[in-house]
Parts: structure tokens; C-alpha cells; sequence
């Protein structure tokens, strides 16, 4: 499943690098099912599969090039941020300096995009914070989820770029990677842990 994962992944930077729409529509809805259907086969379903299903929404949202579809995949998205950090925290107790430094970056980035957002200021607000909390809980998991969760706050700031018309070179490209990235590494990184963690209260887990 991960081969396949890894095709389409392909396909899909493939597609933005070139500005291929219509691949962009066939590959990137593949992406978190893929990664859903090898989670399930080593794993019972739980909240991780739930947020690879609103990532799945939010991403086909993000295909269409209008403000209010860009709300409402940043809705399904907040949907997967909180499935996550769900998961997250039953498998770890939050830790203090992972959250504090978080809580300075969302603080920092959106003082400094505050201006530019225009009427997206609150949705990006409350976004982001629930996007900074899940990287926050993903440190207390492994090391690759906590990689992966980092790569996700990436990608969606620079998105959040983007919404606040600041272009980098590339820009595009490196959303979709640095996405891709986080993807594969919270789902592997999950799929590595024991089934023992899910039952019972919640407990650090060893660092992986």
C-alpha cells in the first residue's frame, strides 16, 4: 500500500510542478485513503483513520480555487487536527516545552500575518492553534510522528503564506511536500506502535 502511496505521491508533485489540473484531481484525493487503508490493516481504527478521512475532504476542498471552499477545507483539516491530537494524548501526556514552544510559534506567526489576512484572520487564529496543538501532542508519541507533525505546521503556514499573498519560489511545490511528508510519517509512525497503548489511560510512550 505504501507503493502505491508513493506513486501517487509522485503523480501529485508531478502535477504541481507542471500545473496539471486534472492529475491534481486524480492524485491528490488518493493520498490519505492510501495511507488509511495501510493503517487499518496493521492497526483497529481509531481517530488517526477518522482525521485521514477529513484530510481526504480537505484536500479535495482545497482543489477548487474559491475563498469559501478554502474555509471549509480548513474546517475538514481542523477536523483532522483534532482527531489527531485526540489520539495523540491517549497515547502521551502532553509535554511542557513542547507546548510552550508551539504555543510562541502560533503566537509569532500569526502576530506577524495578522495584517495581511484580511477577513481570514479569526479562521486562520483558531486553525492554526488547533494545528499547534497536535504538533505539540505529536512530540510526546515518537520521533517520527513528532516529524511528521512538524512538517504538517510547515506546510500549512505556508499555505498561510499564500492566503496572505506572500509568495516564495516554489511555494506551491513545497506546500505539497512538506504535506506528503507529514502524512507518510504520522501514519508509519503510528502504525509502529503497540496495540497495548490504545486500552486503558493515557502514558508516555517510548521514544521511536
Amino acid at each position: 500500500m505504501l507503493t502505491l502511496f508513493a506513486v501517487a505521491a509522485t503523480l501529485e508533485l508531478l502535477a504541481v510542478a507542471l500545473d496539471v489540473t486534472v492529475l491534481q484531481w486524480v492524485a491528490k484525493p488518493l493520498l490519505a485513503p492510501l495511507l488509511a487503508v495501510y493503517l487499518v490493516r496493521r492497526r483497529r481504527p481509531d481517530p488517526v483513520v477518522v482525521a485521514l478521512g477529513f484530510a481526504t475532504a480537505g484536500d479535495v476542498a482545497l482543489l477548487i480555487d474559491d475563498e469559501r471552499a478554502f474555509l471549509v477545507g480548513m474546517l475538514f483539516f481542523a477536523g483532522t487536527q483534532v482527531c489527531l491530537t485526540s489520539a495523540f494524548v491517549r497515547r502521551a501526556r502532553l509535554r511542557v516545552p513542547a507546548l510552550a514552544g508551539y504555543g510562541v510559534l502560533w503566537a509569532v506567526a500569526n502576530a506577524l500575518l495578522w495584517e495581511r489576512l484580511g477577513d481570514l484572520r479569526v479562521p486562520v487564529l483558531v486553525y492554526s492553534l488547533a494545528l499547534s496543538l497536535m504538533a505539540a501532542a505529536a512530540c510526546g508519541v515518537s520521533r517520527r510522528v513528532a516529524v511528521g507533525g512538524a512538517f504538517f505546521l510547515v506546510s500549512d503556514f505556508l499555505i498561510g503564506l499564500g492566503a496572505a499573498e506572500i509568495e516564495l519560489p516554489g511555494q506551491d511545490l513545497l506546500v505539497m511536500a512538506t504535506y506528503i511528508a507529514a502524512l507518510v510519517l504520522i501514519v508509519t509512525g503510528w502504525a509502529r506502535l503497540d496495540h497495548g497503548a490504545d486500552r486503558g489511560k493515557p502514558r508516555r510512550a517510548p521514544v521511536a
